[in-house]
């Protein structure tokens, strides 16, 4: 009853007052009648939604007073000292590694950016998976990167927080805890009967419980020192989990939670069942064996018993918990880790209680978890939301090492990783596939296609990377053998079968898998194993990883039935023990001075580990010659990736080291002969590779910079990532390493990005230095380090324009020869591989075949033969017991060379050779060859087939070659088999017999030969050649200097060797018949000569092209001109909240607010003639220069029309590509024929008075427009106006009061001209100084435009009683209805107006007077708005000076005179100039002399004079001369005829000179301030407003953008959007004015060329109508390169002519033709 009588009543009293009973002594009745308010107001039978209960739990926590002070309060006593943050998915977040101790730090922008990390080697990232700030911990990351509040540790100084404040949490909160979970355990069924739908409804309804528990964890250390307590504390967890006995309620809901956990261990409850009773016994792998009776059908799996194989039953048996934690993690998982959860169990991390706990309970968990992970259908989402959690807990080595102590987490996980893969083993189809009893993964499993196991490899990666955690594991035997059976579930997996017959139907991509998982699941793993086994005291580590490795390969090879021979086509790219044993055996001997024989196994064990690497090298090379193309592209695939940056060092490395370890002559097929090339290139990498052989991490490290760098230039992005992570970490420098800068900064050159204005963006490139070139080339590193064999060309076209640049050589160079690292003394054995007589005869052959022209011997066979006698050469044989060794036996080796070392070998002539040809060769048939040496041709030509199988035959002979051990123990041989001797080729061919052919030669004599062949001259080398030995000019060259090289070495190795080169060059050689010109040389000077005919052919074209008339047009929406300031600097983009863009001062507004004051007090009519618009979007009509008929055009643009490919522009909007150079364009533009004929009448000079021409003037005004009569022509250029108009939005058309009036459209239509004149100037750089032709004058076609405008605008003719004309030059009376004053029109207006609407051609005398008559208005205009700028006491002044002018004979040019009137006009109405007094009085502290007078006169005048002038040179073709800039006033006045001629001395010029008044001056004036003054209606400061226009601009800029891209970047990509309030996906920003829109958003859809920055990825993209285009970035790193996407998250800093380049393009409105990428975005932007 009493609950019921509290629920009514008011909370926050109720709180307060049960707060004061909980504080009494005797507080039970206080507990009580809590108790009784808490199971009705928390009770779980309620709907969960009802957010009633909620508030009663904030009030009575916050005991009495409101829950915002209650936290404030809290917060007050807030103690952490770590920051803690926890961030989801997308959130921007900072790493350093510099301070982190483990490569999983991360932190806050906050703490980043209040903490110190200049220099320091850090990104910005967005986080894929969550994270958390570890601000503050010492165990994650260094002190010295802390922020200034987690270094100060300002937390631990808060006093200790009052009892009594956290009383009442500390009653509620358990049930409200127990309420959650009570809710949870009600909301939760089994998979199988529901539907996610359902678990996300429980998760909805329960949304604000948990936000209520997220927003406690925030009120810091106080608050979450009281929850751990709670979620900790097993009593309560006993008193309350289970309910009262009489609760019905409460005891179903217990039993549901039971049932949930029957299957939460690794067995399920049923199995456990049968387990015991069958008890079957588990093989030595620990993976399923086939039951002896073999009841189970082969590639059924079985489930692995693990009781045998763990010491921990915990893993198998269901969990059972003992607090709330425990439970809310269990539902946490069953309900796969809703995003809420995760974030309060990770907003808790900060108490250290907390924490520990909370990381037993996930280990405790860690199977479920697996077990849940693997039965989800957002597996994705939910590895995110685990490795979240993981991260945090396992990075810290204090923390992990706790736990693999204390709850045996390395057990744990290695038996989770078994379980989870068991779920998918298959039977191994390797070697023997009856009877192999190995099992696999199945790559095409989900588990393995979506990397499922993800994140429990890598939170074992991680744990492994704490040196006591990894020692633990290495010492424990029992895990290790556990985790080499988890290895060899990889060990050949995705098997490959070769087709022979048709081709693979369905090409699988299982590959991906399959080397994702040996990446991950072994090799990681692995490295991450070798970085403690560095140092001698570790060396035990080594010895037991590889002692298991030996005994689980001996396993492996029993389960698979491998006895010698492997089984053919097929292959596995995957041998992940073989990997782990090369490894461990590397770095036993390269860090841990372990002796190699100590680590080695028996011969034959060590023969049947080298089968398998070796069989992947040969498919190597059969895959390279096509031999495997039936099972499609992925085979290739895999041939790459197996070689790839990210894989080659825990592949390729792994696998040549182990064939090094094992040096053994491979046997290869040679009929196929491509296969020779590859078997020769592979003994060449095998004895010339050393990256395990005794060259130290940095040589490693430069080696594999040079070879990159040697393939083509690259960034330093690109370099980071092709270059193998593993020995050398990149991230973090490993104490006494050279880092990757400096060894960067040691072999490769910047160069940095060049920028041409219509190039392409580049970006900083690192090229190889000249000595690096010349010195460390090494072509045998790039060939295994190419993934694509044009990269190996690539290469060597680099070396040769090298050495063609420098004058080393000019021809075409063979590759270098490098000198190699010495061998590691373990290795030595590997040198006998130069020296056994085997190579040696298969030297001899090849080198005998490519001398007698064999036809299948390319260079690169003769290459690699050289190279591998020049290595037997630099590695001699220390010893010399060889004469005391027996000789091998060998079938006929024995007649070929006396020993085995290379020296002598090389003079041994050989006379007669004994080989097995098929007995249709033609050897057969013929007497023995003659032995004269000059028909040495002719029986060339026999001996090739019967060469090719002497080899095959005896090459092919299983290991009949020495097993060279790898210490110079006597070689001992291995009996070949009786039946491998006689191998039979595939397909049957002819018995084979014995012949002998005679040779004479020796392996020296074939090479002085070769070198003459290859001279072509016939005493190549002279006796005496060697006396000048210099082996370093040899360095560099083709294959002549190899030989040279080679020869040079031999002699100074060897004396006898030096004698016999003598003797051979003394004899005579036989001739070689001199070379023919053969038909591929024809065909190339053939194809050289049509290039060039068709280069002049080209030439031609263009040149007629050109000197035909210009007509393309384009017309573009243009913004430029509005955007123009007053002052020359550009805005600042605003970067905080107290910056704005004010837009006041632009041109664009300036000439809207004009328009609107004067359609206030004047009739529409005039007011539209009284200025131009098109300032913030008009047209711009130019060309690309070419011209094509009108019939023509329409063809072109039917076809378009029906070509279906995608185009960047649409045929419907009547845009298309000029057919000629491919430019982008919207219309055509209508020539006038007959242009240019009666132009003598035109300009003839006049001599006509003034009074005259003005007359004339008026009469053609008057003159209506003949309308032409249709044409063609006219068709065509009303078609272009529709064009113009289409382009152009509605809002920059109507301007008028009454829109669509003929007014509004005739100001439409001289706007146009008005706006293409003022582009053309400001491409001119805003003045005519430059005079002549510019880039913009080639696009532009004013005069075609002019003429199609004026076609249009006849059809408006002025009313004569309005016509401005007579007011400027005739005394008028006034009018009723009041017009604009003609002081406050825009005069370049009046002049467009004026040429527009009298009838073309205009003359140019005509014109010369139109300009005349207007420059007197424009004159006075500026003395208009002088005299307002003058103080009250100099107007007087003035005024009285002038007026004493006025009687002189050439007042009227004088400007004081007419100042002076002006001024006394405009006094006439007082108030012009009494509305700034105050104003003027202070800003004019300087005195207006008559110099600064004159100054500002011309300035203001100037516009005017340049617009008239570039208009009369395109109506007129005047030419326009260049000047100085203080003399451009003169030369313009001049030009257009106001003044008569060129003025000698320059400064004479004054502005009145140029006036020629039709009337009276005075009268003029009179009448022109009277309008003015006038105006009754108009206030003072408008009228002002009006009179002082300034028609000066700056060039129009874009924004200044800050230097450092972080400053906009964190300032804009949380902000909201300025429309609908929401912080947008994808932020644009305008460059042009500042805007601030969602891109792709809905609420910013406009149509306009924008300029836009996307805020998360750092590129500008240009959007042009329906069409946009990325143009770049022009923010670029430390290294010259963008960062499209903030991928990398480097700091990015402005590129100054990067940002040039866009303003330039923007102004000249170039994109269209500069850009190529243009895309239609369909409003999707």
């Amino acid at each position: 009853m009493m609950a019921a009588s509290l629920l009514r009543r008011d909370k926050r009293a109720t709180a307060a007052h049960l707060k004061a009973d909980l504080n009494r002594t005797d507080n039970t009745s206080g507990v009580r009648q809590l108790q009784e308010l808490l199971d009705a107001v928390l009770n779980p039978e309620k709907p969960a939604a009802d957010t009633e209960s909620l508030d009663w739990c904030k009030c009575l926590i916050a005991g009495g007073e409101g829950f915002e002070e209650f936290c404030k309060t809290v917060r007050s006593y807030d103690n952490a000292t770590l920051c803690g943050l926890v961030w989801t998915a997308n959130f921007v977040a900072y790493r350093c590694r510099t301070c982190g101790i483990s490569p999983c730090m991360s932190l806050c922008a906050e703490c980043f950016n209040n903490g110190d990390h200049t220099g320091h080697d850090f990104n910005m990232f967005r986080s894929q998976a969550g994270g958390a700030c570890d601000c503050g911990d010492s165990n994650v990351m260094r002190e010295s990167g802390f922020c200034r509040r987690h270094r100060l540790r300002t937390g631990e100084n808060v006093p200790s927080i009052p009892r009594d404040l956290l009383l009442m949490s500390e009653m509620v909160l358990p049930r409200f805890i127990l309420c959650i979970i009570q809710y949870l355990r009600d909301g939760y069924t089994e998979p199988d009967t529901s539907t996610e739908r359902d678990l996300q409804k429980v998760l909805q309804q329960l949304e604000p419980q948990i936000t209520f528990l997220e927003e406690l964890t925030k009120m810091g250390g106080a608050m979450r020192t009281v929850l751990t307590k709670i979620l900790t504390n097993q009593q309560t967890f006993k008193e309350l989990s289970r309910g009262q006995e009489e609760n019905v309620y409460a005891k179903k809901n217990y039993d549901k939670y039971l049932s949930a956990l029957k299957n939460s261990g690794l067995v399920s409850v049923e199995e456990k069942a049968q387990g015991a009773a069958a008890d079957a016994t588990v093989g030595a792998e620990g993976g399923a064996m086939e039951d002896q009776d073999g009841g189970q059908s082969v590639g059924q799996r079985k489930r692995v018993k693990l009781s045998s194989s763990t010491k921990d039953t915990c893993i198998i048996e269901s969990l059972k918990h003992k607090c709330f934690l425990e439970e809310l993690l269990f539902w946490t998982i069953k309900y796969e880790f809703p995003q809420k959860m995760v974030t309060f169990l990770l907003n808790m991390l900060p108490d250290q209680d907390y924490k520990i706990t909370f990381t037993k309970t996930f280990v405790q968990h860690y199977a479920f978890i697996m077990k849940t992970l693997m039965k989800s259908h957002e597996s994705d989402t939910m590895s995110n939301r685990i490795v979240h959690i993981s991260v945090q807990l396992f990075s810290n080595e204090e923390l992990a090492r706790h736990v693999t102590e204390e709850c045996q987490l390395l057990d744990i996980m290695v038996t989770v990783l078994l379980y989870m893969m068991e779920s998918c083993l298959i039977k191994s189809e390797l070697q023997d596939e009856e009877n192999s009893r190995h099992v696999v993964v199945n790559c095409s499993e989900a588990l393995l296609k979506n990397n499922t196991y993800w994140p429990l490899v890598s939170d074992f990666i991680n744990i492994l990377s704490h040196q006591s955690v990894a020692k633990k594991f290495l010492e424990d035997h029992s895990l290790l053998m556990l985790w080499m059976s988890f290895v060899s579930f990889f060990q050949g997996m995705n098997l490959n079968k070769r087709e022979l017959n048709e081709h693979v139907e369905f090409e699988s991509q299982t590959y991906y898998a399959a080397f994702a998982a040996e990446l991950e699941a072994c090799a990681q793993p692995m490295w991450g194993l070798l970085t403690h086994c560095k140092v001698k005291e570790t060396q035990e580590y080594t010895k037991t990883v590889v002692r298991y490795c030996l005994e689980t390969l001996q396993i492996w090879f029993d389960a698979i039935g491998f006895i010698d021979e492997p089984a053919p086509n097929q292959v596995t790219f995957h041998l992940p023990l073989h990997r782990y044993y090369a490894m461990f055996l590397s770095k036993a001997v390269k860090c841990q001075g372990l002796d190699l024989d100590s680590l080695l196994p028996d011969q034959e064990m060590l023969m049947k580990i080298m089968v398998h690497p070796l069989q992947i090298q040969a498919c190597l090379s059969e895959i390279h010659s096509n031999m495997w193309v039936r099972n499609g592209l992925q085979i290739k695939g895999q041939a790459m990736t197996y070689v790839q940056s990210h894989f080659c060092n825990s592949m390729i490395d792994p696998d040549i080291y182990l064939l090094q370890v094992r040096t053994v002559t491979p046997s290869f097929n040679i009929t196929i002969l491509p296969m020779l090339e590859g078997a020769l290139t592979f003994l060449v990498i095998l004895t010339s590779l050393r990256i395990h052989l005794g060259m130290t991490d940095d040589e490693i490290l430069r080696a594999e910079m040079v070879s990159q760098l040697c393939m083509n230039d690259r960034t330093h992005s690109a370099l980071l990532d092709l270059i193998p992570e593993n020995p050398n970490p990149k991230s973090g420098i490993v104490p006494g390493s050279c880092s990757f800068e400096d060894m960067l900064s040691a072999v490769a050159d910047f160069k940095a990005p060049v920028f041409e204005p219509g190039g392409s963006m580049q970006q900083g490139m690192y090229t190889p230095k000249a000595e690096v070139w010349e010195k460390e080339f090494d072509p045998i590193m790039v060939v295994l380090r190419t993934v694509y064999r044009r990269d190996v060309q690539s290469a060597m076209d680099r070396y040769s324009a090298f050495l063609k640049q420098f004058g080393i050589h000019t021809g075409n160079p063979w590759p270098p020869y490098k000198e190699r690292t010495p061998l590691h003394p373990c290795y030595k054995g590997l040198i006998r591989l130069l020296h056994c007589k085997t190579l040696h005869i298969v030297i001899f052959t090849l080198l005998y075949k490519i001398w007698m022209d064999h036809q299948n011997m390319s260079e690169h066979v003769l290459c690699m033969v050289l190279y591998l006698i020049e290595l037997g050469l630099d590695n001699q044989v220390q010893d010399n017991k060889e004469d005391e060794e027996p000789c091998i036996e060998e079938h006929c080796h024995d007649s070929w060379f006396p020993g085995t070392n290379l020296l002598s070998n090389l003079h041994h002539v050989i006379n007669f050779v004994r080989v097995r040809v098929p007995e249709t060769a033609p050897e057969v048939k013929r007497e023995a060859p003659p032995s004269t040496s000059t028909e040495a041709s002719s029986y060339g030509q026999n001996l090739r087939e019967a060469q090719v199988f002497s080899l095959v035959a005896e090459r092919r002979r299983k290991f009949q070659e020495i097993i060279n051990r790898s210490n110079t123990e006597a070689t001992q041989v291995v009996r070949p088999k009786s039946s491998s001797t006689r191998w039979v080729p595939p397909g049957t061919p002819p018995q084979l017999v014995t012949e002998i052919l005679e040779i004479r030669e020796s392996m020296l004599s074939l090479l002085i030969k070769l070198h003459q062949k290859m001279s072509s001259k016939q005493n190549s080398l002279s006796a005496s050649w060697l006396e000048d030995m210099d082996t370093s000019r040899h360095a560099h060259g083709d294959g002549i200097t190899a030989i040279e090289r080679i020869l040079t070495k031999a002699a100074t190795r060897s004396c006898q060797i030096k004698r016999s080169i003598q003797d051979i060059c003394g004899k005579v050689c036989p001739p070689v018949p001199p070379k023919k010109n053969s038909p591929t040389d024809k065909k190339a000077m053939d194809k050289e000569e049509r290039r060039q005919r068709a280069r002049e052919r080209q030439q031609k074209l263009l040149a007629e092209f050109a000197s035909r008339q210009k007509s393309f047009m384009e017309t573009a929406m243009d913004v430029v001109l509005g955007h123009r300031c007053k002052n020359q600097e550009p805005k600042k983009l605003p970067t905080s909240d107290e910056e704005h863009i004010y837009l006041a001062d632009t041109c664009g507004v300036a000439h809207d607010v004009r328009l609107t004051l004067m359609q206030r007090f004047f009739k529409d009519s005039s007011c539209l003639q009284s200025v131009s618009i098109g300032w913030d979007g008009g047209v711009y009509v130019q060309t690309c220069g070419h011209t094509l008929h009108i019939d023509c055009h329409k063809s072109y643009m039917e076809s378009l029309r029906n070509d279906q490919v995608l185009q960047g522009f649409s045929v419907d909007k009547g845009e298309f590509t000029c057919p000629l150079c491919r430019q982008f364009a919207n219309s055509v533009l209508p020539c006038r024929p007959g242009r240019g004929t009666e132009a003598g009448a035109w300009h003839t000079p006049t001599n006509k008075k003034t009074c005259v021409l003005v007359k004339e003037v008026e009469d053609l005004q008057e003159k209506l427009g003949l309308f032409p009569t249709e044409s063609n022509l006219s068709k065509e250029m009303e078609l272009v106006i529709k064009d113009i108009k289409n382009t152009t939005q509605k809002k920059y058309m109507d301007y008028g009061k009454n829109p669509g009036s003929p007014d509004n459209d005739f100001l439409f239509m001289y706007s146009v001209a008005r706006t293409n004149l003022e582009l053309e100037l400001v491409h001119r750089g805003g003045n005519l100084c430059s005079g002549g032709a510019s880039a913009a004058a080639k696009r532009s076609c004013l005069n075609q435009l002019f003429h199609v405008l004026a076609m249009h605008m006849r059809l408006y003719s002025i009313d004569s009683a309005y016509n401005p004309w007579t007011k400027l030059t005739q005394i008028t009376q006034n009018r009723e209805r009041p017009e604009v004053p003609m002081l406050f029109r825009d005069v370049p207006s009046l002049l467009i107006i004026f040429v527009l609407t009298m009838p073309q051609p205009l003359r140019k005398e005509h014109f010369t007077c139109v300009v005349k008559m207007l420059y007197n208005l424009q004159f006075t205009q500026a003395l208009a708005a002088l005299s307002t700028k003058f103080s009250s006491e100099e107007r007087q002044a003035w005024s009285t000076s002038g007026a004493l002018k006025k009687n002189a004979a050439s007042s009227e040019k004088s400007f004081e005179a007419l100042l002076s009137h002006v001024i006394s006009e405009l006094s006439k109405d007082k108030s012009v100039y009494k509305v700034n007094a105050e104003e003027t009085a202070m800003l004019s502290s300087s005195v207006w002399s008559p110099q600064s007078i004159e100054f500002s006169l011309q300035q203001f005048c100037l516009p005017f004079l340049r617009l008239s002038c570039l208009l009369q040179h395109h109506l007129y073709g005047d030419n326009l001369t260049g000047c100085l800039e203080e003399e451009e006033f003169s030369s313009l006045a001049v030009c257009l005829g106001l003044l008569p001629s060129a003025p000698q001395p320059s400064n004479t010029v004054h502005s009145a000179s140029c006036l020629e008044w039709a009337v009276a001056a005075f009268d003029l004036v009179t009448q022109w301030c009277a309008e003015v003054t006038g105006l009754s209606q108009m206030q003072a400061e408008q009228s002002l407003t009006l009179l002082i226009q300034d028609p000066q601009w700056a060039a129009p800029r874009l924004l200044q953008l800050p230097d450092n891209y972080n400053i906009i970047f964190q300032y804009y990509h949380r902000k909201a959007c300025t429309s609908c309030k929401k912080v947008p996906k994808d932020p644009a920003l305008c460059l042009v004015c500042g805007a601030f829109a969602c891109l792709k958003g809905t609420c910013c859809k406009q149509q306009a060329t924008g300029i836009f920055l996307l805020i998360n990825a750092s590129v500008i993209i240009i959007i042009r109508g329906h069409r946009f285009c990325l143009w770049g970035s022009v923010y670029l790193d430390a290294h010259g390169e963008e960062d499209r996407d903030l991928r990398r998250g480097k700091p990015l800093f402005l590129c100054e002519e990067r940002y040039r380049v866009l303003e330039q393009q923007w102004v000249s409105h170039t994109f269209d033709h500069i850009n190529k990428r243009w895309g239609p975005h369909y409003n999707g932007l």
